[in-house]
């Protein structure tokens, strides 16, 4: 990814091909923090760890971080406490926590440099200590292939209580890479490592180019003995009191905004002025505040058939600051039901023209739908959509709705594909905070659909996702 150029620009220029491997640690290295803590919370919430589990682990815990109790006792430990539980249930508590805990906390830096290897054909994987249940769908939304982990011994189906020996920790790394080298005839000797910290010595000494990320203090002293170049990644993890100034400011802006737009109203008696004035202040003032930046290929396309239905890629709740920057005038908006029911919020983006759509009720959804018809044609204002239909947890493309492909072929106007690449580095889904970065947008040309039939639609659907997967490089 260009926006990242700075951090990925070794890899950028570093040879191509499967034989060079990029090993990442997971915890503390690809995101933010421990996955075990999230599991605890989570299962503590959920009410599944008694009095006495909870005694025994911090217990455990305590003992490893004493340096009493090595990190194989500590694991089985956590084991013995799963005895008698299935996989199944452990794999549907590792979805939801991923989906609730640890993707918000996915470093972007961290994700650019695996997208980076991935580039050049690298074979990525993660080496962590970690049990798969914590690292798998991580995985998946990066796109990692190979998973060594530590595992957690079953039978049909259900723990026993016990590990699998050796444990994915210390040396234990250095075995679980080796063996992966030799199954897809890697060379460790021209591979990576990223990790950050000094239990992973032994693999970080075995790669011909380790590269400590975010390090502990031990680490680093190893580091500068060894020469090993050093970088830490500071946008996610603990929240600082400007994170929280900086979300409180840009959300709170919102009713200043479209308060200062009632005397345009007044003044020049349209409505739509005040409301355009009000759009263009809350995209500019909440953009400052986040220390949001866009980096725009393609902003004519913006202007050159309007009114039109834009459609864009939905990843984050800052999508709503990114759209009012890009569009800025003479736009109404489709959002789910509950969003009007939010005090004062909900008001405002139903006094600006936003449609509230029922999901749950098919017709009441289409006859939202068609009010946006006459929005179009009467009113001459454009719509904008997110054709997924709900905000995703990774970058990766979700399927698409047909709504607003029937809106722009009944209303007669274009579609206009709006393809945000990282809007989740400033907010991802599950994340309540909004984070300073620089989203890259491209704007793809307008899509004719003056020859678009209800027959023919599954077709346009799809070649219009195409274009989006394409500018992703997803395709």
């Amino acid at each position: 990814m260009k926006l990242y150029r700075k951090i990925t620009r070794e890899i950028d220029e570093a040879p191509k091909g499967p034989e060079i491997a990029a090993l990442f640690d997971f915890d503390g290295t690809l995101i933010a923090g421990f996955s075990v803590f999230s599991f605890f919370r989570e299962q503590l919430l959920r009410g599944d760890l008694s009095r006495g589990q909870v005694m025994q682990l911090a217990a455990a815990g305590a003992g490893y971080g004493m340096g009493n109790l090595g990190f194989s006792g500590l694991l089985v430990a956590s084991a013995r406490m799963m005895r008698g539980l299935t996989v199944e249930q452990f794999e549907t508590l590792g979805r939801e926590v991923f989906e609730k805990h640890i993707a918000k906390v996915i470093y972007p830096e961290a994700r650019a440099l695996v997208e980076a290897h991935q580039k050049r054909g690298h074979t990525v994987a993660i080496v962590s200590s970690a049990t798969r249940f914590q690292v798998e769908d991580a995985a998946e939304i990066l796109g990692i292939e190979h998973v060594l982990c530590s595992e957690l011994e079953s039978e049909d189906g259900v723990f026993t209580g016990e590990i699998v020996r050796p444990t994915c920790w210390g040396e234990g790394k250095v075995t679980a890479a080796e063996t992966l080298a030799a199954e897809h005839g890697l060379d460790l000797d021209r591979s990576y490592f990223y990790s950050d910290s000094n239990d992973d010595l032994p693999l970080l000494d075995r790669v011909g180019n380790p590269r400590p990320l975010n390090p502990n203090p031990k680490l680093v002293e190893a580091s500068e003995e060894r020469g090993w170049p050093v970088r830490r990644f500071a946008s996610r993890g603990r929240p600082r009191p400007t994170d929280l100034l900086r979300t409180a400011a840009a959300t709170g802006s919102m009713i200043p905004s479209f308060l200062a737009g009632l005397p345009i109203w007044a003044l020049t008696g349209s409505k739509q002025e005040g409301l355009n004035f009000s759009m263009s202040l809350f995209a500019d003032v909440a953009s400052a505040f986040i220390g949001l930046n866009l980096d725009v290929e393609g902003e004519s396309h913006l202007w050159e058939h309007r009114p039109a239905v834009f459609v864009f890629n939905h990843q984050s709740q800052a999508d709503v600051v990114i759209i009012a920057r890009l569009l800025r005038r003479d736009l109404a908006g489709v959002g789910k039901k509950e969003i009007g029911k939010v005090p004062v919020l909900g008001q405002i983006m139903q006094f600006a023209g936003t449609v509230m759509i029922d999901r749950s009720d098919a017709t009441k959804a289409v006859e939202s739908m068609r009010r946006l018809v006459d929005t179009i044609r009467v009113e001459g204002k454009s719509v904008v959509i997110a054709p997924e239909g709900t905000r995703t947890v990774s970058t990766r493309l979700g399927p698409f709705k047909k709504g607003a492909f029937h809106l722009a072929q009944q209303a007669g106007v274009p579609i206009v594909p709006i393809v945000i690449r990282n809007a989740l580095d400033v907010s991802p889904k599950g994340d309540l905070l909004f984070h300073p970065a620089t989203v890259g947008v491209t704007v793809l040309e307008p899509v004719d659909t003056s020859d678009w039939t209800p027959e023919t639609m599954d077709a346009h659907v799809a070649e219009v996702r195409q274009r989006f997967l394409v500018a992703l490089e997803q395709d």
